[in-house]
């Protein structure tokens, strides 16, 4: 309930919005890797939030955001410029590979995926959450109008607020199922299947990820944890079916 009610205060009080998430990422990251000591690569780092939190928690902490606008100072130590479908990061080199709400705004989802996998030392931890265009806020603030088309949301925007908004389908907005993501850890060469669930969720509603269907309406915001493989796959390319 927390969660909630922060989440509906995103557009208005942005502050009080993702400090509440960076402390519960934490705290859910925490369930599954010590951070203490570790290497963050935060995948779309944004302003800063996450950043406090992580180092609060002790870790060494690496921001990634391809946004200038976005980016929490651009002579910050530990924030850096780049692409998530290409990180400007070294192959297995951080201990955490962590990204939220950013896979839906990101054209080739899968290949950004694939890279935070990369980046992971062997035995490393790949944290991934994303919302599922289907869900209920798939179409962020142009929803619910999404289940009618993203083009037509995104249409009925600009006539109702005379702008476009700020994420804007098929440019900075994505439809990135459920299923699709399930499916690519599963095929992960490089990484097993740690958990997945629906992060806002009590620990009683995480079987709705085991539903097809279901869980692309319901999990409102869907977690993959995986563990880089102490022994990598040698292959080439990336999961080009799932995009």
């Amino acid at each position: 309930m927390t969660l909630f009610r922060a989440f509906l205060s995103e557009q208005t009080d942005p502050d009080a919005f993702y400090g509440t998430l960076a402390d519960d990422s934490v705290r859910q990251l925490g369930d599954h890797v010590p951070l203490h000591g570790a290497t963050v690569l935060d995948v779309g780092g944004g302003p800063g939030y996450f950043r406090d939190a992580f180092v609060q928690a002790g870790a060494t902490y690496v921001g990634m955001e391809p946004d200038a606008g976005e980016l929490a100072g651009l002579g910050t130590p530990g924030m850096v410029r780049g692409s998530g479908e290409a990180l400007p990061v070294r192959t297995a080199s951080v201990d955490v590979c962590y990204s939220s709400n950013v896979l839906e705004h990101v054209a080739r989802p899968w290949l950004m995926a694939d890279e935070m996998v990369r980046v992971t030392k062997p035995g490393g931890t790949v944290f991934l959450s994303f919302t599922p265009w289907l869900s209920p806020h798939g179409g962020h603030e142009t929803g619910p109008w999404h289940y009618l088309g993203g083009y037509r949301a995104r249409r009925r925007y600009v006539r109702e607020h005379g702008r476009e908004p700020k994420n804007r389908f098929g440019e900075s907005l994505f439809a990135v199922s459920a299923g699709a993501a399930v499916l690519w850890a599963r095929q992960c060469p490089d990484a097993d299947v740690v958990a997945a669930y629906p992060r806002y969720h009590p620990w009683w509603a995480q079987w709705i990820v085991r539903v097809p269907g279901l869980r692309e309406v319901v999990s409102w915001n869907l977690v993959v944890v995986l563990r880089r493989r102490e022994d990598p796959v040698e292959h080439v390319g990336n999961h080009a079916t799932h995009e």
